[in-house]
């Protein structure tokens, strides 16, 4: 039997050539291990566009963006025993899974699950709906999926950890950036700014990589040693050869290669921008040198829990632009001109009166 449901305000958008408008939409009643919660804010993703304007080509509508979501926690199931009513908690990228036999659910890698559902662009297996996200009054959760979020933290800050975060976060900490490694990022913007940030309070000498000559003092405020324009070959060529890591961040057509050739042997360049066109890879360009080409999403729940209490420890934050919800039509249209520094948060007291 399917649980019952009432209904809560959200932003959604009816089409994907239409705008995000007030709407309402359906949220189960919290089951006996679920986290009903109170939405606070909620991080602007770039991921959020593209599935609202369904450039990704599976998005259902209504469609309701957001997946870095912080809250307070209304109420819990009889069998959640994590949280309890008033604590300020998070919600990420994934709200379900098939814990009980998922091996990679069992080793803390739900983001490897092929059972996993997404926060928004799955479907939500109580209620038999698409999953709606963040944009929104409240959400439930299954509490195995919901993030404790430390103490001295500004819960706006830290919205865009939930996916940018720990998008940096993981690829960093996999790759073992820290002392006596050298690692490059690419692109200073909503993920980069966020990756200079770890990598610094890794230990790692860190190296910005951007086409834009005017960040380079703000690169070098967010925690850089150095910055490189790529178009500058003078100081492409002072560094080639030299890195143990690069998190290429861009997800605009750009020349991979040129990034294989800045590392050092065995040296890897990670993405995490997501390029809608294949790029180009010289087979030489890895074999000389034994570099690697790889990828990284996010992070597990156990990961991305390190990740905050990390930012706690170490004080950091997305640097964010808040906005009401009435502003995310134009939010949209400013990230597409990457005119935000670095990211967009939602404050959901804004919905209250829509």
């Amino acid at each position: 039997m399917k649980p019952r449901a009432h209904s809560v305000k959200a932003y959604a958008t009816p089409a994907a050539d239409a705008p995000l408008a007030p709407s309402t939409i359906p949220r189960r009643e919290p089951g006996e291990r679920d986290v009903q919660i109170e939405i606070l804010y909620c991080g602007v993703c770039h991921s959020d566009l593209h599935f609202a304007r369904n450039e990704w080509h599976f998005t259902q509508y209504p469609a309701v963006p957001g997946h870095e979501i912080v809250g307070r926690v209304l109420r819990a199931g009889p069998r959640a025993t994590k949280f309890k009513p008033g604590d300020l908690v998070g919600v990420g990228c994934l709200v379900d899974a098939d814990l009980a036999s998922c091996p990679y659910c069992k080793r803390g890698l739900e983001q490897f699950s092929p059972t996993m559902v997404m926060t928004y662009g799955s479907m939500d297996r109580h209620l038999g709906l698409p999953t709606y996200g963040g944009y929104s009054e409240q959400i439930v959760v299954d509490e195995h999926f919901v993030l404790r979020m430390p103490p001295g933290l500004d819960p706006a800050a830290a919205a865009p950890l939930l996916c940018a975060g720990i998008t940096t976060y993981s690829p960093l900490r996999h790759w073992r950036a820290g002392p006596g490694k050298k690692v490059g990022v690419v692109g200073l913007g909503g993920l980069g700014h966020l990756g200079v940030k770890f990598a610094r309070a890794f230990g790692a000498h860190v190296v910005v990589f951007t086409t834009s000559p005017g960040k380079r003092e703000d690169a070098l405020r967010l925690g850089a040693h150095e910055v490189v324009v790529p178009k500058n070959p003078d100081e492409m060529a002072k560094h080639a050869g030299s890195f143990d890591l690069i998190l290429d961040c861009v997800s605009a057509d750009h020349d991979v290669n040129a990034l294989l050739e800045q590392l050092a042997p065995d040296g890897t360049v990670v993405l995490v921008g997501a390029p809608e066109n294949p790029l180009p890879v010289a087979a030489f360009g890895v074999i000389m040198g034994r570099k690697s080409l790889a990828g990284s999403p996010i992070g597990g729940l156990p990961e991305t829990q390190e990740m905050l209490d990390f930012c706690a420890a170490h004080g950091i934050g997305a640097d964010i632009e808040l906005i009401r919800m009435d502003q995310i039509n134009e939010a949209y249209e400013r990230m597409l001109k990457s005119d935000v520094k670095y990211r967009f948060v939602i404050d959901l007291a804004s919905l209250k009166g829509a």
